[in-house]
């Protein structure tokens, strides 16, 4: 696990388990990464789970990281793993992907 403080650009990668298609995860991802201004990318998995990878401030980040948890009214998350990177910097916005 890579140690941080919360004002260091880091990068959140997670994967959500559970039902997270077709409940409109992808883009209740999109705008709380939007609302909290990271980027990055959210998609679906062809397992059935989602994957996010977002750059930003640590403390944003955890704020993503417990509305991953929480997820959107219909859906229902199982399970989050998830990993603390360095920020590459290589992203302009956040995205939707196609399924990967």
């Amino acid at each position: 696990m890579l140690e941080m403080n919360s004002t260091q650009p880091a990068r959140l990668h997670a994967t959500v388990e559970g039902r997270v298609q077709g409940v409109g995860f992808r883009a209740f991802v999109e705008q709380s990464a939007e609302a909290l201004e990271l980027k990055g990318w959210v998609r679906n998995r062809w397992d059935g789970s989602v994957e996010v990878v977002a750059e930003g401030q640590r403390q944003d980040l955890e704020k993503l990281l417990a509305a991953l948890r929480r997820g959107p009214r219909a859906s229902g998350v199982s399970e989050v793993r998830f990993e603390w990177q360095a920020a590459a910097g290589e992203f302009t916005y956040f995205s939707v992907r196609m399924t990967g």
